[in-house]
């Protein structure tokens, strides 16, 4: 069996400074002259780290910071097909100029090898680029599995999380019998986003292994047409906020009504932090969070995404692993209306914060508000 196998090294990047996205060479100088640390390569070795059995297998990848560096701390066996710039002088100039072109190219390879199948870490971009080669280029049948490592990630051709791509791919080089699907690739207007309105598109599909545990679902939207249920949530949180307690009020519309009632500014796709009802920074990254709470009591609002069930790494890392471990597991209040819960279909809802640690200290029962002085048990993770 022949793998190949792809990091997106910027995927994700402009998540945690509030960039809502990574697509484009301007967004990642931007992000990385905020702060933001790459986390691809970290979600990409959670995935790998899965895998136990790799004798008698092939895997090809790109150089450095595209995969090399994943399999070689992992001590896994493998050959570079592709350098992003054979011309750089040294490989951090190289990873200076790695561009969607040159996970394109690293696709293109893998395909005149002729592998088995593809593993790609990025986001909702990279899978279109994955796209673009196999379907639109080569009209290739060969399947993929997503690590989600991007901000967006509304293509069904990701695992729910790194570790649930791992399982996936130890299956698949155990021999496991594995059906195959066509799955959308989805993206968001970016620049529509950044603007507060979301423009999804599907742009076409991709072979992945059916699977409804480790693979993601499409994002839906709210499935409850009543704004009633939502209003009735806001109205619960806002009756149960506390003086002088600091609240992050997530993304989302569900999340927007809370803001709507106080009469406040709200950042649709972003985080804003209240504090006796009072806006006191609005659409904030990872840092600003943590300089502006300064350890003092917080809690986070935050809802469900319908259909996938993410309440963390979805369009809000700004959340990420050291703000919830400041802010506490017992600080966190998960909103949904009960129709968004139903479009899981009994499935956990999930945190997939990249800190493997902290996903887990996060699984549990969870009294999701559900309307006005009402709560629903629901688990995550």
């Amino acid at each position: 069996m022949k793998i190949g196998f792809v990091v997106n090294p910027f995927a994700g990047i402009g998540g945690a400074v509030a960039l809502k996205g990574s697509d484009g060479a301007a967004i990642v100088t931007q992000a990385l002259s905020l702060g933001a640390i790459p986390q691809a390569e970290n979600r990409a070795k959670i995935a790998w780290s899965q895998v136990f059995s790799i004798n008698g297998f092939t895997i090809y990848t790109a150089a450095g910071t595209m995969g090399e560096n994943v399999l070689r701390a992992l001590n896994i066996p493998f050959e570079v097909l592709y350098t992003a710039d054979e011309q750089a002088e040294d490989e951090q100039a190289a990873n200076e100029k790695t561009t969607a072109e040159d996970t394109k190219n690293a696709i293109r390879l893998f395909a005149r090898q002729q592998v088995d199948f593809i593993v790609f870490a990025g986001g909702d971009g990279t899978a279109r680029d994955v796209l673009d080669v196999l379907s639109g280029e080569l009209n290739s049948p060969t399947p993929v599995i997503g690590i989600p490592a991007g901000v967006k990630i509304h293509s069904a051709v990701y695992a729910v999380t790194p570790v649930h791509a791992g399982e996936l791919i130890n299956l698949l080089l155990i021999g496991e019998p594995m059906s195959l699907h066509e799955a959308q690739v989805m993206d968001l207007d970016e620049d529509a986003f950044r603007d507060g309105r979301v423009k999804a598109q599907c742009y076409g599909y991709l072979s992945v292994p059916v699977d409804d545990t480790r693979m993601q679902l499409i994002k839906q939207g709210g499935l409850n047409h009543h704004d009633i249920a939502i209003q009735d949530i806001a109205t619960d949180i806002i009756e149960t906020m506390e003086p002088d307690i600091f609240y992050l009020i997530g993304s989302g519309s569900t999340t927007a009504e809370i803001m709507n009632q106080l009469l406040l500014e709200n950042t649709l796709l972003g985080i804003d932090i209240v504090y006796n009802q009072q806006l006191i920074a609005s659409d904030v990254d990872e840092r600003t969070i943590i300089q502006t709470i300064n350890q003092q009591p917080t809690k986070m609002v935050v809802t469900v995404i319908g259909g996938q069930g993410h309440v963390f790494g979805r369009g809000n890392q700004q959340l990420s692993a050291k703000v919830i471990r400041l802010i506490g597991q017992e600080n966190i209040i998960i909103i949904a209306t009960n129709e968004k819960l139903r479009s899981l279909n009994k499935r956990p809802m999930i945190a997939d914060t990249g800190d493997t640690d902290l996903d887990k200290q996060l699984t549990g029962l969870y009294s999701v508000v559900t309307g006005y002085q009402q709560k629903t048990l629901y688990k995550l993770n």
